[in-house]
């Protein structure tokens, strides 16, 4: 997992190391400028914009530094008598001291057309929680439009530390030196489109910050002993398809297949057994005669026109086509279970307004999640993994628009059936099967891919 912090979970770090370990906040700004300058190429000039707050002590402690070393460095500012405070005052007075000038311009656009080198964006920082404004907001449009490249210290003035979304002007930078460990803006789109390359520079904190937010990486699957056999990785039911929808069941059989399971039934009407057992051989196929059979591990039901979920009391996995309005609180109750619901199906299942922006899903997520049982897969752009009685959100980073295709979703839930069937904490399994339906999805062109092509790429990233 990779840990994305929001700014008062970064602030609580920093303070931590200042006033319980010791160490002086003007080492841990030393530091993150440091680190900064050691990402721009040796003796490039540098056009250093410095704001009004930390941000700027950093912006003037790295031009400091970059004169020291003996480059050619300008500082300018946006405010006409910009005032600093604590150490940027004191970053700010180190450099005058060393014949430094911050300078300003009624024309930031026609002041950048001379400039050469790389430009470092120290305008705002981790205070940054509204729209950029005023002067700020020109110079900001300028750099945009001057197309020069540009390093962002800790994030990209306009954006806000503790959101996905992009409220307003902001930076577009080429490289982004993050100090401390990344921030919200950092993990998730569309924020994180403006950020370029990331680094993240290690500062002095005598603890690992905590998040309460964090993006999947590759999970780590344990490897196979060497005389497994077809009963050690779990029997899927699958009680799917109906007259019309019968390739939901085949592509929700097809995922689990494909993760891993070693049997798959398929419980489905009696009416099309015969076309699933036609597309999909490697699975038992079965009319639903009303009741589960015995030797199951987990269920999968609803894909295909299911409107019912059997009784059945071990784990479940839980498509939302079976579920009805409001009843999403009561599946979240039940442990061992997850719901995966597209954010229409989210909506109609907890009587909520569909969530528009990512930071909306997050928030929604974590409401109606909160300290129950059951998994939640908020399905979409960016996925989100919730429940299980954990406080923190998982949301993935695989996967493109060309994923948003009939039948991708059953694929899925059969993915999350099949690892849970192998022996993976409910959650696990939901984290697992996101990621990797997303990086199969990754190794295909934006458009038109198929379901099923992405089942196909699924033995060799599991191998990999």
């Amino acid at each position: 997992m990779l840990p994305i912090l929001t700014a008062d979970e970064m602030r609580a770090a920093e303070r931590q190391a200042i006033e319980g370990w010791g160490i002086p906040s003007l080492l841990l700004q030393e530091h993150a400028a440091l680190g900064a300058l050691a990402l721009l190429p040796p003796g490039e000039p540098l056009q250093v914009l410095a704001g009004p707050g930390n941000n700027g002590g950093d912006a003037l402690a790295m031009a400091r530094l970059a004169r020291i070393e003996g480059r050619d460095v300008s500082v300018w500012s946006p405010f006409d008598r910009p005032e600093w405070h604590g150490d940027a005052a004191l970053q700010a007075r180190l450099w005058k001291g060393l014949g430094g000038e911050i300078q300003g311009a009624p024309d930031p656009a026609e002041l950048m057309r001379t400039w050469r080198g790389w430009v470092v964006d120290g305008l705002f920082g981790l205070g940054t929680s509204r729209p950029v404004d005023g002067p700020a907001a020109a110079w900001v449009r300028a750099l945009n439009a001057a197309r020069l490249p540009v390093l962002a210290l800790d994030l990209p003035s306009g954006l806000d530390p503790s959101s996905a979304e992009v409220p307003g002007e902001a930076v577009r930078a080429t490289r982004t030196a993050c100090f401390g460990a990344r921030k919200v803006c950092h993990g998730l789109l569309p924020a994180r489109a403006c950020c370029g390359e990331i680094t993240v520079i290690p500062i002095p904190l005598d603890a690992v910050p905590q998040a309460r937010l964090q993006v999947l990486e590759r999970p780590h699957l344990q490897s196979r002993d060497w005389n497994a056999h077809k009963g050690t990785f779990g029997h899927v039911a699958i009680r799917a398809g109906s007259l019309g929808m019968s390739g939901a069941a085949v592509l929700a059989a097809l995922g689990a297949l494909r993760v891993g399971a070693g049997l798959v039934t398929v419980l489905t009407e009696p009416e099309v057994r015969a076309e699933i057992a036609a597309q999909v051989p490697e699975a038992m196929v079965r009319a639903w005669q009303g009741a589960m059979p015995p030797g199951i591990d987990v269920l999968l039901a609803g894909p295909g026109g299911i409107s019912q979920v059997p009784d059945w009391e071990g784990p479940l996995v839980a498509d939302a086509s079976a579920l009805k309005a409001g009843e999403g609180p009561r599946w979240m109750e039940r442990p061992d279970t997850v719901i995966t619901p597209h954010p229409g199906e989210f909506a109609r299942l907890f009587s909520l307004a569909i969530p528009q922006q990512v930071d909306e899903r997050l928030a929604q997520a974590r409401q109606v999640a909160a300290g129950k049982p059951g998994v939640l897969i908020l399905k979409g752009a960016q996925s989100i993994i919730a429940g299980a009685a954990q406080d923190d959100l998982w949301v993935n980073p695989t996967g493109h628009p060309g994923m948003a295709t009939g039948g991708s979703g059953d694929l899925l839930a059969g993915m999350v059936a099949g690892f849970r069937a192998q022996g993976l904490p409910m959650r696990a399994a939901a984290a697992a099967a996101v990621w990797f339906h997303g990086a199969a999805a990754d190794l295909l062109p934006g458009a038109g891919l198929l379901p099923r092509d992405l089942a196909s790429l699924l033995p060799g990233l599991l191998r990999a």
